[in-house]
């Protein structure tokens, strides 16, 4: 137990020294001429100008938000191609046996040098694997188009329908106004 703690200590002093090193480092050697151009606040490279307390469409947010999650689910169909990508192959008929042994090792995750006559898969069950992962997919695909289009039908990609509400306010706006 004294010996866990005595490794976690090593660890943290080392973690720290690095951590610590290149700001010490950094406060030594970096020149200390300050101007007031130099201590101006800078923001992505444009001048900072009125206040920062503006109204922000929150719409870039959602578009944000929604470009994360169709992303990520898009992402999922890569592992999913590469684990059921070897059902086809396996589904052939004139495949040979060493062929067949190890497309059914690497799909099971198995060693091919251990796996046994029982577990290596034959046509007809890899085209079983094959069907079931389709309708896997198809199920998947089917939950994010339905996900897309109640985004589409909410209006939340819509960006003109912002502009169009908009100039129909500032319009309604001025209209009485001119009038009077």
């Amino acid at each position: 137990m004294t010996d866990l703690v005595g490794h976690f200590l090593i660890f943290a002093v080392v973690a720290i020294g690095f951590l610590m090193a290149p700001l010490v480092i950094g406060k030594l050697l970096r020149p200390k001429l300050p101007t007031p151009e130099k201590d101006a606040i800078y923001e992505c490279g444009e001048p900072a100008i009125g206040s920062s307390y503006i109204q922000f469409d929150l719409r870039f947010y959602v578009v944000a938000l929604l470009f994360i999650i169709f992303d990520v689910e898009v992402a999922f169909f890569f592992p999913w191609a590469s684990i059921y990508g070897s059902t086809v192959q396996l589904a052939d008929t004139h495949l040979s046996d060493s062929a067949r042994t190890e497309l059914s090792a690497r799909l099971l995750s198995i060693d091919p040098t251990t796996i046994s006559p029982s577990q290596v898969i034959d046509s007809a069950t890899a085209l079983q694997l094959g069907w079931v992962g389709l309708a896997d997919i198809l199920v998947f695909f089917g939950v994010l188009l339905v996900g897309f289009a109640y985004v589409w039908k909410r209006g939340d990609l819509d960006w003109i329908r912002a502009l169009v509400k908009k100039s129909a306010q500032a319009a309604d706006q001025t209209v009485p106004a001119l009038r009077s």
